[in-house]
């Protein structure tokens, strides 16, 4: 009998359309996590790794701004993003 691997991971999607903060679109664990990454990967989204931040925003209910006191973490990530962006469009 083969015995499946439980998938641990915790995933959170983010957009921000420029008015207000940032706000929870997606997240979950387990499977659903899983689906969140393939389908970031798959429209071409980055994705980064930090779990500290994804359990923070776990605690954001869906549809939600992100608090301030994820402001400048959240901004961190946005500005890596933007820059990866760049420079995958002057290569």
């Amino acid at each position: 009998m083969k015995k499946e691997r439980t998938y641990k991971k915790k995933a959170v999607a983010l957009a921000y359309d420029h008015i207000g903060a940032p706000k929870v679109v997606a997240k979950g664990d387990g499977l659903l996590a899983k689906k969140i990454i393939e389908t970031a990967e798959e429209h071409g989204i980055p994705v980064q790794n930090n779990e500290v931040l994804v359990e923070a925003l776990m605690q954001v209910g869906l549809s939600k701004e992100i608090p301030p006191e994820l402001y400048q973490t959240v901004a961190e990530v946005l500005a890596f993003i933007y820059r990866l962006d760049r420079t995958k469009k002057n290569l």
